[in-house]
Formats: structure tokens, sequence, C-alpha cells
């Protein structure tokens, strides 16, 4: 057992369903996230929940086959909070009534506390929240009591104490609720009363006897790309099996400047012949000619991932189990965890990509975690703090931040240009305030001049973002001065550029990679 007092969250298809977990992470509090279909009697029967948090939803509880509140849950006599959809569904629960709105409403918005509530207990009489409805409640439901209201009178929270029951019309969980996290935060400590929090070393104890458990004396290979997700899943299994453990890894030509000799370099230190690389390069870029769709360059870089990795692994005799960095952000943008209602954004090279024939058990011992938490399990582990904080780089490599087709040449331009520009980051110190940087080249040319000559180069457009977990981000903002010394050298230093461009997105709306 990971913590003796869990939150359970039912996704019922929120973009923010993800959100909530990571809100209720921060403050120390394990969680897990379960579609409202896959909700059963061995979840209910887990005495280490102390509540449970409703997402929102993209549909409307008026609608003859939306999704289902699961009453069973009411006879644990535990903490429900519903949040904006899961609000509604406790409302038509207890026989309130529900309206739709003109018009969704959408954004900032803001609240006025009515009544005392645990839920709001040391927050503003009045504060800003953000909103995102189309329904709302016109009769609040039998036994509860309104709260807070917004500015145009719409019912913001409702709760009924003895039940120990509440609802949000809004979504504390996104950063524009200024008193989301105070909000949480309350429920989590003042109404469900956790007192056992989450905490990393005891995670790292748990999961290295568990490791030691179930792999016993059976040899495991992992997947090893340098990054900080394969090194702290390698570290961590060296640390329970040992000798048994056999890293694999596979240069397929789509790394930054010199990384493979890098990562040779650090990981034959540590795993000595356990350690195994393999130069695949000519395999990748000749099954990526004339490839354009990003989702097709991720499952055909995925697909000759596996079969190069299950070539070598067949040389190892005895192997039963392919070990991966996989972590919980990867899960949810690929498929949603534990198979919920939210939206894919995006296929995960190391998700769901293991094919049947290899007849292997997969083992992901740093799937619950975020970011953030992993880079903290490596300084338990005592990994070297600059292979720690290196950002995040993608299984596909270079290959999706090349829109369109993908050949060496372009590599190279773009290898060069991401050497100049992680290099001009650390050099001013401005890398660990950043999670991710990088250029991406652009599938146009454009018209330039040059000293007294016509010039028609590739363009690119660099990214910078800051993060806590890669779940949302912001544009990382340079000053003029520092963008202009950055364009001015990439264009000084690789011929084939003569066009600079900065990337001003969030995720959302965006996301953090282009393809």
């Amino acid at each position: 057992m990971i913590t003796k007092q869990k939150i359970i969250v039912i996704d019922y298809g929120s973009q923010y369903t993800q959100l909530i977990a990571r809100r209720i992470r921060e403050q120390k509090v394990f969680c897990k996230v379960y579609p409202f279909n896959k909700i059963n009697k061995k979840i209910l029967n887990d005495k280490t929940i102390s509540g449970f948090i409703l997402s929102g939803g993209p549909n409307s509880v008026k609608e003859k086959n939306s999704p289902k509140f699961d009453n069973k849950i009411l006879d644990l006599n535990i903490p429900i909070l519903g949040i904006c959809y899961g609000l509604q569904l406790i409302c038509k629960e207890f026989k309130g009534k529900i309206g739709q709105s003109r018009s969704r409403e959408y954004g900032h918005s803001i609240i006025k506390v009515k009544k005392q509530s645990l839920l709001f207990d040391k927050i503003k009489h009045k504060n800003q929240v953000w909103m995102s409805h189309g329904d709302h409640i016109e009769i609040e439901p039998n036994g509860f009591v309104v709260t807070s209201l917004s500015n145009d009178k719409v019912i913001s929270s409702i709760e009924n104490k003895n039940k120990n029951i509440f609802g949000l019309q809004f979504h504390p969980e996104v950063h524009h609720s200024l008193e989301g996290k105070k909000i949480l935060s309350n429920f989590l400590f003042k109404i469900c009363n956790i007192k056992s929090k989450f905490k990393l070393e005891d995670f790292l104890k748990i999961k290295i006897n568990n490791l030691r458990k179930e792999l016993k004396d059976k040899k495991v290979i992992c997947g090893l790309s340098g990054g900080v997700d394969s090194t702290v899943t390698s570290f961590l299994l060296y640390k329970a099996i040992k000798k048994n453990l056999f890293c694999i890894f596979v240069d397929h030509g789509l790394l930054r400047l010199n990384e493979s000799l890098e990562v040779e370099n650090i990981f034959k230190k540590k795993f000595g012949k356990n350690f195994i690389k393999v130069n695949a390069s000519q395999i990748f870029l000749k099954n990526l000619i004339k490839i354009k769709d990003p989702e097709k360059k991720r499952k055909i870089i995925g697909k000759t991932f596996i079969e190069v990795f299950e070539k070598e692994a067949k040389k190892i005799n005895g192997v039963q189990y392919l070990a991966q960095g996989t972590l919980y952000p990867d899960i949810i943008e690929s498929i949603p965890f534990f198979g919920g209602p939210t939206a894919k954004i995006k296929s995960h090279h190391n998700v769901g990509g293991l094919p049947k024939r290899m007849k292997l058990k997969i083992v992901e011992p740093l799937k619950e975690l975020f970011k953030d938490e992993v880079r903290n399990l490596g300084k338990q582990l005592k990994i070297n703090s600059e292979l720690l904080n290196r950002h995040p780089f993608p299984g596909p490599g270079l290959a999706i931040r090349i829109p369109g087709e993908v050949d060496k040449k372009k590599i190279d331009i773009l290898q060069k240009v991401d050497n100049i520009y992680i290099k001009f980051l650390r050099d001013n110190l401005i890398y660990n305030k950043i999670w991710q940087a990088f250029p991406v080249l652009l599938p146009v040319k454009s018209v330039g001049v040059m000293g007294d000559e016509r010039t028609y180069s590739y363009a690119v457009s660099l990214r910078a973002v800051t993060s806590v977990d890669g779940m949302t981000a912001d544009f990382y903002m340079f000053n003029k001065t520092q963008l202009t010394e950055i364009s001015k050298r990439i264009i000084s230093q690789v011929k084939e550029v003569n066009r600079v461009l900065f990337d001003f997105t969030s995720k959302p709306p965006g996301t953090i990679e282009w393809e």
C-alpha cells in the first residue's frame, strides 16, 4: 500500500480531470482516477478511500445517454465533492432541478460566498473562479443549501452537511480559480480528514520491495533513452534486481547533437556489460521516407523501435519482462488512465505499443507519477542532478520537431540549431528556469538577405515553456536582447536557416510539442 488514505477521482470525460489529480497530488495526497463506468465492488470495498471527487464533463445530465452517477457510493458515507457536471449529477440524484443556460458560461467569473462552509473556510467572501458549463442549477436538491452565487446569480456551490456532500459549479483545479487550491485543501483535510500523506520516500521503499517480490530472479530488459523517465526507471530497477536488469539503448538517429555518445558514456559506467547500444539510425530513416503525418511518424517510430528492440532482446536468454519509463501524463494523453472517457490527444511511443509476439510482461514502475515526482525520486536514488534536470525529450525524437517529411539533412540542421539554442540557455543560466525548450524546423523556406546576396532558406520556430508536470504550460518570456542574440547566433552559425520565429502558445490550447 502506497498510503493508508486516498481520494478517488471519478472521470466523466472532462479535459480538466487530470488537473484535479495533479492538484490533489501537489498537496501530498494520493489519488486514483477511474472512469465513471469502471466503478466496481472491488473499488468500493477499498477501506483506504477517504473521499470521492466527481469530475466535470462535456455532456448534459438532461441527455438520455449521458454518464450516470453510481449511487452505491452514497452507501459508504464517505465525503463527496462534485465539480461542474459532478455537481449537476448530485443535483439530479437528490431531486433538484437543472436548467439550460441561454449561453455557455466559460471563463472568469466572480462568486460571492453566502453561507458559512468548511469548503470555503478562510476564503475571501468574494473571489475569482473559472466557469465552463452550459447547464446550471435552477432549484437546489433536497437537503442541500446554496453556499455561493456568481455575479449572474447562478448557483455556484451547494452542500449537504449531514451527508458530507458538496458541489461546485466552477473548476477549483484550474489555475484561474484563485482560491481553488485552498478549496481543494479544505475538502481534503477538513472534510475528508486526510492525515496519512503520500510521501515519495515511502513510495520508493514500497516500490523496490514490490519489484523484488514481483520480479524475483527474472530477467528484465529496459528501453533506455538517457532521458529522465527511462533513467529513473533503470536506476530504480537496478536497486531492486541488480544484475538481472539489461538496458538496451536504441540510437534511432533522431537524438540531439552528440547525445548518443553522452548516453553511452554515462550508462556504460553504471551498468557495465548489461548496457547494450544498438545503432539503428539507417533503419528508422528508411522507414520514415515520404511520411508526413505526425501520428504515422509516431507509430512507425514506435513499431520500428519495438522491432529493433525485440531483435536485440532475443540475444538475452530467459528475459520475461520489459520495463518502460511510462509516466501518468503519458497514459493520460494517449489513452485515458484506466480507459476513461477523456479524449485522446496523441499517442505515445511507449504506451500500448508492445506486440503480442514478444510474449513479455510489462513493468512500469513510474506509471502513477508525474514528472516532478519522478525527478524527486531520482534525487533519492542519488542520480546526477544534471541528468535529472534535463528538459523532457520525446521518444520519437527530432522527427516530431520536423513537421512534414524527415531526412538526414533536416536532422543535421535541427541538431545544430538545437545545440546553439540550448547552449545559449545554459550560458545565460536560463536553462533550469525553463521546463522545456527546443527549436522546430518548419517545412517552409523564405527569402532573406545575407551580405549582398539573396538567400532562400529554412525558418525555425523556437519553443520555451514553463510547467510543473507538462499537463499545462505557459510560454517563457525572453526579453528582446535575449531573443535578438539567440536569433543572431542561429542565423550566423547555421547557413541553411535565415529566419527565426518564437512560439507564443500556452498549453492548452496548444500542446508543448508541435506534433
